[in-house]
């Protein structure tokens, strides 16, 4: 059997923005939510116990994007990456022996694999926006079944995963739903490795709902779908794509990075040497 060819969606370099030409012409945006989108980013940062970042989805474009600015002078800049993939709700549910294949060649494209997992010397941060939880929990399950197909070390693995949900902020007491608390396969890893960062209602609904993305969907009908390789060009592609460089440019400049490193201080973790290391580098010069 010939071996499976991964598919991944294509996504312009925002590095590259005077390239990108005409295609962000009449889109020139400067987005309202930018502050509240830097903060999360460098809870996210502070939250990622010195792993490497994978965005999981569309809908925390904005965060990869905003932070591929912030670190694209330091160190840190092969620390993310993205997971294009949509497996949110009963869409992620009950594979068939082909659409298990694709999605295993795809992880794999992606340095996911169980036994890429299992040699990893830092530990891989999954990053999503979090309702209840469905994307995480079918990613984990798709993931442990492989694992176990495999017959890699779970005992390994299951140190170097981390989950990161980007909650909408409500009131805080005793009583609050927390999605993490209501899933089972969360008992299965080390008590750090689930975190949350929360950011404002406004905000979660739009990034999550109502943000336009350069990208479709990336369902399971779509996993194999070598379209999905090439640009769109469309008007909301093209909306999205202005958006994007915007928020990439902003973390590029003294005003985010001072942000930025600002939030790094007051978190727990900013006393561990990693964290302590990474600020420095977004120190204004």
């Amino acid at each position: 059997m010939d071996p499976i060819e991964p598919v991944r969606p294509f996504r312009w370099d925002l590095a590259r923005g005077d390239r990108l030409g005409s295609l962000v012409d009449g889109h020139d945006t400067a987005p309202a939510y930018l502050d509240e989108l830097t903060d999360c980013a460098a809870k996210v940062l502070a939250r990622s116990a010195d792993g490497d970042l994978f965005f999981v989805g569309r809908s925390p474009d904005s965060l990869f994007d905003l932070l591929s600015g912030a670190l694209s002078d330091a160190p840190h800049q092969d620390r993310l990456d993205q997971l294009p993939l949509s497996l949110y709700g009963l869409d992620g549910q009950g594979l068939d022996p082909a659409e298990r294949t694709q999605l295993r060649a795809n992880l794999t494209a992606s340095g996911l694999s169980p036994e890429r997992l299992a040699r990893r010397r830092r530990p891989v941060v999954l990053v999503d926006l979090v309702l209840h939880g469905s994307t995480f929990t079918n990613l984990h399950r798709h993931l442990r079944d492989w694992i176990e197909d495999e017959r890699a070390s779970w005992s390994v693995i299951r140190t170097k995963l981390r989950y990161v949900g980007i909650t909408a902020r409500g009131k805080t007491s005793p009583n609050t739903w927390r999605w993490q608390q209501h899933e089972d396969w969360v008992r299965e890893l080390p008590a750090s490795a689930v975190r949350n960062v929360s950011i404002p209602m406004w905000l979660w609904r739009y990034l999550g709902n109502d943000q336009p993305k350069t990208a479709l969907s990336f369902r399971r009908t779509r996993w194999a779908d070598p379209d999905v390789t090439v640009p769109r060009h469309d008007e909301g592609a093209r909306a999205a794509l202005a958006e994007a460089v915007a928020v990439y440019r902003h973390g590029r400049t003294t005003a985010a990075r001072s942000r930025i490193h600002r939030v790094l201080t007051g978190e727990p973790a900013f006393r561990e040497p990693w964290l302590r290391d990474l600020a420095r580098t977004l120190r204004p010069r």
